[in-house]
């Protein structure tokens, strides 16, 4: 089992910027992905980043360029950097980790960017 806990939401203005973090503990193997999804009302879920335990990154295009995603290895850590935020960035961000064929989600976090 793994557990997953998720910090960092909020409410910005849009141009601003904020931080999630997302913690992983448990049996975590040594081979994993962690990310976030995020689900807004009506919208379908989208892949927002993800970064394995050798570093590879992917960052969805309508994000790319203005969020970053790192990690750090020995604390089981990944923190989502979001700058230059605007109103459709406004969604419920999952975190999750994927190892050995299965994927843990966190209890998620909403962001809300006002314009």
């Amino acid at each position: 089992q793994v557990q997953l806990v998720e910090s960092g939401g909020g409410l910005v203005q849009a141009g601003g910027s904020l931080r999630l973090s997302c913690a992983a503990s448990g049996s975590i193997f040594s081979d994993n992905a962690m990310g976030w999804y995020r689900q807004a009302p009506g919208k379908q879920r989208e892949l927002v980043a993800r970064i394995t335990s050798s570093g590879s990154t992917n960052i969805a295009d309508s994000v790319k360029g203005r969020f970053t995603i790192s990690r750090d290895r020995a604390k089981n850590t990944v923190s989502l950097r979001m700058n230059s935020l605007r109103p459709e960035d406004t969604a419920v961000y999952y975190c999750f980790i994927a190892r050995a064929g299965e994927v843990y989600w966190g209890q998620g976090t909403q962001v809300t960017v006002s314009s």
